[in-house]
């Protein structure tokens, strides 16, 4: 096999590039220049411009946003100590690690085989008596099967936590993911579709519960509460909840504010390198590719080995030595992981899917930047290699 010129490799195909520019920069600048750098009215502003469909709660990262979500909801009492919430296997560690810290019992159950979300009939077998509430994972921008999980939680009477997290841009029948969640969270990550750097989001329809999240995101305090403030208390310092210091800064927010209108421009190319992934890709034999659902914002494209004489680390080895960077699909099966043997959690099912994602799956990158001598290079080495096995 002909060796890759050392120019290709210098051009590595990597799994991110940065979405931001010297508007953004320019933005972040002006902000330190006017010395009002912590939480105010640029946050405000972003917190409107990204969800103009209710409430909006922005933070400090995705991750806190799942937190803090989790938290508003223990807090408000609509989950209590015990209480189990349904997740996928195939998701992210603070999807699943808030519901631990908040003494909440995730129940694992296993992905679909072909859009890599949650398996909503297996969800639906795993509903007992002490469950209240299902949190899935649009993966890689794949809007779940929203229909039927509306008349799940519907039926079931349980709280919707979306987790958005990889799926700023998709939508579901014309609605965007997170619309009909009683929470939804989002990242700003350097990774994902646009971003703060580090940040997130979360968001709401319902008036109370955008209020607890405002109070907990800041220390507990009625700061940013329409609350009533007690006699005799200053509403600065009123301290109400138990929370944490999870603002996000008027930088951040500047940078978000300069993000948000490449958005859609930024989604409409990533979905342009998945459809040209799959059309290169579509006469190499024992690979299958994730399954549509909705209109997926395409954050990454994966890669499922089916029947493969090779393993999933030999591919990815010799793309690596060819200046192809790639990445386990999410972490893979979250049951499997060696944290979850220390506290309490319950799998339903085998987790066949899930588990054979983690063992034979990965993914590429596919943002804005990639280009379509990018994806023939990524198609021409990956049939060399399948050829010579």
């Amino acid at each position: 096999m002909d060796q890759p010129s050392l120019s290709r490799l210098q051009t590595c195909i990597r799994l991110h590039e940065a979405t931001f520019d010297e508007d953004e920069v320019s933005a972040a600048v002006e902000v330190l220049r006017s010395k009002n750098v912590t939480q105010g009215a640029k946050v405000k502003e972003f917190e409107q411009a990204f969800w103009p469909h209710g409430h909006a709660v922005a933070c400090n990262s995705g991750s806190s946003a799942n937190l803090l979500a989790i938290s508003a909801l223990k807090a408000s009492g609509r989950l209590k100590d015990g209480d189990e919430v349904i997740v996928s296997a195939l998701s992210w560690s603070t999807t699943v690690f808030p519901l631990i810290q908040h003494n909440l019992i995730p129940i694992i159950v296993d992905c679909d085989k072909y859009t890599l979300n949650m398996d909503m009939k297996q969800a639906e077998k795993a509903i007992g008596p002490k469950t209240k509430a299902i949190m899935p994972v649009h993966v890689y921008g794949n809007p779940c099967d929203m229909p039927t999980l509306y008349n799940l939680c519907q039926d079931y009477g349980l709280v919707l936590i979306e987790d958005c997290c990889e799926a700023m841009g998709a939508d579901f029948d014309g609605k965007p993911v997170g619309y009909g969640a009683d929470v939804a969270t989002f990242s700003f990550y350097f990774s994902h579709h646009v971003t703060t750097l580090e940040g997130g989001m979360v968001v709401t329809h319902d008036h109370d519960t955008a209020d607890m999240l405002r109070i907990q995101r800041s220390h507990g305090w009625l700061r940013d509460s329409d609350r009533e403030v007690p006699e005799g208390f200053d509403r600065k310092f009123c301290f109400v909840e138990l929370g944490y210091n999870f603002r996000l800064t008027e930088v951040q927010a500047a940078i978000g504010l300069c993000q948000l209108p490449k958005l859609d421009g930024i989604v409409e190319r990533r979905r342009a390198a998945h459809r040209m992934y799959g059309e290169a890709l579509r006469d190499v034999p024992y690979l299958r590719f994730q399954k549509e659902n909705g209109k997926s914002s395409c954050f990454g494209f994966s890669i499922v080995l089916d029947g493969a004489p090779f393993s999933v680390t030999e591919l990815r080895q010799h793309l690596e030595s060819r200046g192809i960077e790639t990445r386990p699909i999410i972490c893979g099966n979250i049951a499997r992981q060696p944290v979850m043997a220390k506290y309490e959690h319950r799998v339903f099912g085998d987790l066949k899917n899930a588990t054979h994602v983690m063992v034979n799956g990965f993914s590429l990158g596919c943002h804005q930047d990639v280009s379509e001598s990018d994806i023939e290079y990524v198609a021409d080495t990956m049939s060399e290699f399948v050829k010579s096995q």
